[in-house]
């Protein structure tokens, strides 16, 4: 089987790269001037050998084993042990194919349970809207049209399907998550069939399903939701680490942010509002620009940008031409400086840190949040799992979206002429990180949320046609590199020695109201201070 699947894939690879090589012809191909002066056809000529430079650089690149952001090839046999994988890791198996599945020993414990995190109630929100129906089995195909991956848990062992193609590996980390799940609490769980969105953007709108469409809702996880959407808030992958940025997996970078925290006092950081990210992505972002500092203005806001291509070509072609001239650029500090400038536990030296959405939510928001400087949360459309319990000027301090720069400067106005009270907020947010979200929690509150979805469903789920099993032993040692570093690091080494914490019952709709209330009218105490209030 071993050589003719890797000829098989060399065979892909090639037929792929002629494809692209015909693509890159077709594209360029128009601006010649056969029957033009030489000099037109000239440069035609060397346009098109520059891109077809650049296209052998890719690949060049490629086979050297650099690990570009956009790599477009994510399950594509990531579940195979790679003969270039290396070494099982200390302690433990890899495997060309799962082992037989061996029910492990559950730990009993009769302490009982500590009370989950207020945020935990979400689930049951999450969940309503299946919750007088169920979710039948056409539902849950209904949701494949939007979703990427399904994933489907039988007895204890887990099985993967792909329907679309995902950006970096964000589908194989998030499947490594369920597997430690699993791992954790083994034989807790109710078989369970879901579909998975991991796209930014949340894909079930609430307008779609009114009147008798209302009891046919597509129940779909993604990594955030909105007040628009049905789709349901799970962990995403970023927790088991994010290879391509070289962010650690969040129980290691927790703890480097709370040291990074004593590095330097809240009163001795710089009394600026820092950002740092790609603002192709939103329009918030871009006007985020308008509120540097520059020799016109100083409005206490230090905003970076970073120049992410989302092309391939294109990023191979900005190496080639302009490579002196990439200070910023998110590609150049991967290659040169193995993202040294973006270690995030280096970052909090600043008194105020901005989040601002990307496409949709950003998993920035909870690396900001940890930093004990105050979060500037500008007026965000999205959340993910647990920021829905976030409050203004208890945990971040809000900034509105429709005057942004004004609202960046009375915060940091208002921060420097209150400094405990400034204090208190960034290190309230920061305590809700470091307390609320350490990995157990999220342990927990994925459990819940597919222990909750699995009793909703109506039917026996089942091996879907196509589908591949999977396990830690043979994802743990499917890649290479970081890839499979940070999973070795983030893997769970067995049952757990307690139960997971006990699910807080639903809001009821006066108490729901009443907090949604109370979060809106802090944000609107802080419109009317800035709107009364001169600056300084």
């Amino acid at each position: 089987m071993g050589k003719n699947h890797h000829e098989s894939q060399g065979i892909d690879r090639l037929n792929g790269d002629r494809r692209w090589s015909l693509n890159v012809w077709n594209l360029v191909e128009p601006p010649i001037v056969k029957n033009g002066p030489a000099p037109a056809r000239a440069a035609a000529l060397f346009f098109v050998l520059l891109l077809t430079c650049a296209f052998i650089f890719i690949h060049w690149i490629d086979g050297l084993g650099f690990q570009f952001i956009i790599t477009g090839t994510s399950f594509q046999n990531p579940f195979i042990r790679s003969s270039i994988a290396g070494p099982s890791p200390a302690g433990f198996n890899c495997s060309v194919i799962c082992p037989p599945y061996t029910p492990a020993t559950i730990k009993s414990d009769h302490s009982p349970a500590e009370t989950c995190p207020e945020y935990f109630r979400w689930i049951h929100e999450d969940l309503r809207p299946w919750k007088e129906t169920g979710i039948t089995k056409e539902m849950v195909e209904r949701a494949g049209k939007s979703a990427q991956i399904r994933v489907v848990a039988l007895n204890g062992r887990v099985f993967v399907k792909k329907h679309k193609s995902v950006y970096q590996t964000r589908d194989v980390v998030t499947v490594w998550g369920i597997l430690q799940l699993l791992r954790l609490y083994p034989g807790r769980l109710p078989d369970f069939d879901i579909m998975f969105e991991c796209g930014d953007k949340p894909v079930v709108r609430k307008s779609g399903y009114s009147g008798s469409e209302a009891a046919r809702i597509p129940p779909v996880f993604h990594y955030c939701g909105s007040d628009s959407t049905f789709d349901i808030a799970f962990p995403d992958w970023s927790f088991w680490g994010w290879p391509e940025l070289q962010i650690k997996p969040w129980e290691t970078l927790r703890k480097e942010l709370e040291e990074g925290n004593s590095r330097v006092k809240w009163m001795e950081r710089e009394p600026y509002a820092y950002w740092k990210g790609n603002t192709k992505v939103s329009t918030v972002r871009k006007e985020l620009l308008k509120c540097n500092v520059s020799e016109k203005q100083d409005l206490g806001a230090l905003i970076y940008e970073l120049v992410i291509t989302s092309s391939p070509l294109l990023l191979h072609l900005h190496l080639i031409l302009q490579f002196s001239n990439i200070a910023k650029d998110w590609q150049h500090e991967k290659i040169k400086n193995r993202f040294k400038n973006t270690d995030l536990a280096s970052q909090c030296t600043h008194r105020y840190k901005i989040y601002a959405e990307g496409a949709a939510w950003s998993v920035s928001e909870k690396y900001i949040l940890a930093c004990d400087s105050v979060s500037l949360i500008i007026t965000p459309h999205y959340y993910d799992f647990f920021t829905r319990s976030l409050l203004p000027t208890i945990h971040y301090w809000p900034i509105s979206e429709k005057d942004k720069c004004r609202s960046i400067k009375f915060a940091i106005d208002w921060g420097n002429h209150h400094p405990h009270k400034a204090q208190e907020i960034g290190k309230a947010g920061s305590k809700f990180i470091q307390e609320e979200l350490r990995m157990k929690n999220v342990y927990d509150y994925m459990f819940h949320l597919l222990d909750r979805y699995g009793k909703l469903m109506k039917y026996q789920p089942s091996v879907p046609e196509g589908a591949m099993e999977v396990c830690s032993e043979t994802l743990a040692c499917s890649g290479r590199g970081l890839k499979k570093k940070f999973k070795v690091s983030s893997m769970v080494t067995g049952p757990a020695d307690s139960s997971p914490c006990t699910l807080p019952p639903p809001y009821d709709s006066p108490t729901l109201q009443f907090f949604l209330d109370w979060k809106k009218n802090l944000t609107n105490q802080v419109e009317k201070w800035e709107e009364s209030e001169p600056l300084v």
